[in-house]
């Protein structure tokens, strides 16, 4: 659809009573956003430990009155307004943070910040989530289209999108996607998914005493080649690389039997990150046979496993989803901004061909994936505000517009 006729839409829809009294109370319910927010935060979800938290969001789902809620067999909590019908918008938070269970994630005050591990990324977004929802029952504006609100698994680290990847595989109908995130710039669209790649690699060889059975190779030794190698590795253009952990080895004074690494690789488009790929084995197989021609051996061995895989996501920058994203932030007073390429839940639908957008949450923040995380509740009601925006006009509301899906 033409651009100005998107932003035509968005006027005509804030000129709706229905609407103007739900953005007012979104307002108002700033507070409530935010100790959901906090409730959240301080229950503990790393990836695959997602069902306290998931438990709670269920409640909440249950509360608002939603219909249809219910959690499916990969953990997703999921619950659906009453109208709408000939397809779906979904609207989801993650459940899971990156922080590991047992890690303490009580929210403390300071200078007017909030501060805890996991408060923002994607607590917020979870809380804003709940926010919309509340404000379409609250409008009593019946949509074209049926809007599901979701709590995901899995979106963090080796989870590997693994929540969204059930919900495409196992629902049909699904014709919109918004993901809220906590990056924490609300202005902020990110509409290209950064596609990554992630393995493991384990190096094993005999091992030894460090004296007595000096000229064995090392599997350290071995790792450590390979590091040297691909950090070695020419740039090319929109990929990333990088070896995140290192483990091996038991004893200072032995020749390690065992040694391994994790490696992330990410790419815009999966031409240059298949290249990426073939580099970076590349590398690996030749830092095993280089350990063994220093000690004329063969006994180091080289294991690849891979533990992610996140498919590239790309769509136009002019795309009704992305355009309707823009006409909501401008509608709640905020100056758009198109995100480079991230890795984000919308990565699944955007290379599925389905419409889909990340939006980041209201609020000031910083810290993100850091112990040190912290957040600001300054206008962190334009967040919800906006949501709440895209969700009519991708899903239309009855009287006052039709639907973008």
């Amino acid at each position: 659809m033409i651009e100005h006729e998107i932003a035509k839409r968005c006027r005509v829809l804030l000129t709706a009573p229905a609407v103007q009294k739900t953005l007012k109370q979104l307002q108002a319910w700033d507070e409530n956003t935010l100790q959901e927010q906090i409730e959240i935060c301080e229950i503990t979800a790393a990836p695959f430990h997602e069902q306290q938290r998931a438990d709670f969001f269920l409640g909440k789902l249950q509360q608002i009155g939603l219909q249809e809620i219910h959690k499916d067999s990969a953990g997703n909590v999921l619950g659906s307004s009453a109208c709408g019908n000939d397809g779906k918008l979904l609207i989801a938070a993650h459940l899971d943070t990156v922080f590991a269970q047992g890690t303490d994630t009580r929210v403390k005050r300071a200078e007017g910040r909030l501060h805890a591990p996991g408060l923002v990324d994607d607590s917020r977004g979870l809380a804003e989530v709940l926010a919309v929802a509340r404000a379409l029952q609250y409008s009593g504006i019946k949509t074209w289209r049926k809007v599901v609100f979701c709590g995901d698994v899995g979106e963090e680290g080796t989870g590997n999108l693994r929540g969204v990847r059930h919900i495409f595989q196992h629902t049909k109908g699904i014709s919109g996607f918004v993901s809220l995130d906590g990056f924490m710039d609300p202005a902020a669209i990110t509409y290209l998914g950064m596609g990554s790649k992630r393995y493991e690699a384990t190096y094993t060889g005999p091992g030894g005493h460090s004296l007595y059975n000096f000229g064995r190779p090392s599997a350290v030794h071995a790792a450590g080649r390979a590091i040297a190698k691909i950090a070695e590795l020419p740039s090319l253009p929109g990929t990333t690389f990088t070896v995140g952990t290192v483990k091996g080895g038991s004893a200072v004074n032995a020749i390690a039997a065992k040694a391994g690494m994790q490696i992330d690789l990410r790419g815009e488009n999966p031409q240059n990150l298949s290249k990426l790929e073939q580099a970076v084995q590349k590398c690996l197989k030749s830092a095993a046979q280089d350990e063994n021609s220093r000690w004329k051996s063969k006994s180091i061995q080289l294991k690849v496993e891979e533990i992610g895989s996140r498919p590239c996501g790309v769509q136009p920058a002019d795309a009704d989803i992305v355009v309707a994203a823009a006409c909501a932030t401008k509608a709640v007073g905020l100056t758009p901004r198109l995100e480079p390429p991230s890795s984000t839940d919308s990565n699944i639908p955007i290379c599925l061909g389905i419409p889909a957008v990340t939006l980041d949450c209201g609020g000031k923040a910083g810290g993100t994936h850091s112990f040190s995380e912290w957040f600001l509740p300054r206008q962190s009601f334009l967040g919800p505000q906006r949501a709440f925006l895209l969700v009519l006009l991708l899903s239309g509301a009855e009287g006052i517009i039709p639907p973008l899906l």
